[in-house]
């Protein structure tokens, strides 16, 4: 028998994936849109009332509502290893089981993190940019040679593991603060755990690598960014959650910190999918509102970088999204549960 799909957020990125990939047990229709309560009204009954499975990312928001309007409905997959875009209650409630992905992309987020890093301290981006516009101006783009910098890491599981390695070869000084400590960390890349304040208070750069969990939300704000030292770099390619934008400008503003980048923000789908400014701020939610205005002023500042959640986009972490994603799938229709985590 074969498993009516329906893929939501489905990108040019993923294609190959499926054209190299024979999905004989599966009967998938694909869509470029994410779900959510609008575009679920544009679905036929027969698409609603036969899909078995339906697979989003990020951007999609599989609400109550939404979840209802799938009479037949036993999987919900997100190609991502978080879930707060699913109404987890409501899916529980029905006998639906998420399938998510976990540590994915760690090599490619970690390279990334390090591409933020280099291009932040050494003026890659603006330098560019002024020189392919041939401006005239009065920016220094001096940086600093990072081996003799101080990299805090805050979350040291898969991802801030990778990044920890690639400071050790870099000759940086680690710092690092997680719950959960790693000897091997300790042992091979001469990471030196410590409280959060003190990380804060000691690192050159800090860099974000946890998960966001709802009681974590803002844990940069601004009481942290009085801890930083000013000529301090703020790294964030983990959740936008993590960092209340607002502190953030005004440490900007103020001089607290030297600069920014990040690869993440809050309500990401005004922030980072719509082109049309004035477009975007009709439309965007009140909660958001403020969000977008402050991203949409700080990315003109020199001294900061924000790109559109690409960290992890290599071909590699795509195509190893996609397997773990119908590994998932199959083990659940088979009675496992071993991607079913959170």
């Amino acid at each position: 028998m074969s498993i009516n799909m329906l893929v939501f957020d489905y990108r040019t990125t993923e294609h190959a994936f499926f054209a190299n990939n024979h999905l004989s047990n599966f009967n998938i229709k694909f869509f470029s849109e994410s779900l959510n309560e609008e575009t679920v009204k544009e679905l036929s009954d027969a698409d609603k009332d036969n899909a078995m499975v339906i697979s989003v990312f990020i951007d999609s928001e599989v609400s109550e509502e939404v979840i209802n309007q799938f009479k037949n409905l036993r999987i919900i997959s997100t190609r991502s290893t978080g879930i707060d875009h699913i109404n987890s209650k409501v899916a529980a409630k029905r006998n639906i089981q998420i399938v998510n992905v976990m540590n994915y992309g760690s090599t490619s987020v970690a390279q990334f993190t390090f591409g933020l890093i280099l291009a932040l301290v050494r003026n890659i981006v603006v330098s560019a940019i002024c020189l392919k516009n041939l401006q005239k101006t009065n920016i220094s783009f001096l940086g600093r040679d990072i081996s003799k910098l101080t990299l805090g890491v805050i979350g040291t599981g898969a991802i801030g593991g990778a990044v920890c390695k690639l400071a050790h070869a870099f000759g940086m000084k680690i710092a690092a603060y997680d719950l959960k400590e790693k000897q091997e960390l300790r042992d091979k890349c001469d990471v030196k755990y410590t409280s959060f304040d003190n990380l804060l208070k000691i690192s050159d750069i800090v860099t974000l690598h946890t998960p966001f969990t709802g009681d974590n939300k803002n844990i940069i704000s601004y009481p942290q960014f009085e801890i930083m030292k000013p000529d301090a770099y703020l790294i964030n390619t983990a959740r936008g959650e993590l960092v209340d934008i607002k502190a953030l400008k005004h440490a900007l503003d103020e001089k607290q910190i030297k600069g920014a980048a990040l690869d993440v923000l809050n309500c990401e789908s005004f922030n980072l999918k719509c082109e049309d400014f004035a477009e975007k701020m009709q439309n965007c939610p009140l909660h958001c509102y403020e969000e977008v205005q402050i991203a949409h002023e700080i990315v003109k500042y020199s001294n900061v970088i924000i790109t559109p959640h690409i960290a992890y986009e290599t071909q590699d972490s795509i195509d190893y999204i996609l397997q773990k994603t119908f590994d998932g799938i199959m083990s659940t229709i088979n009675g496992g549960t071993n991607n079913t985590n959170f």
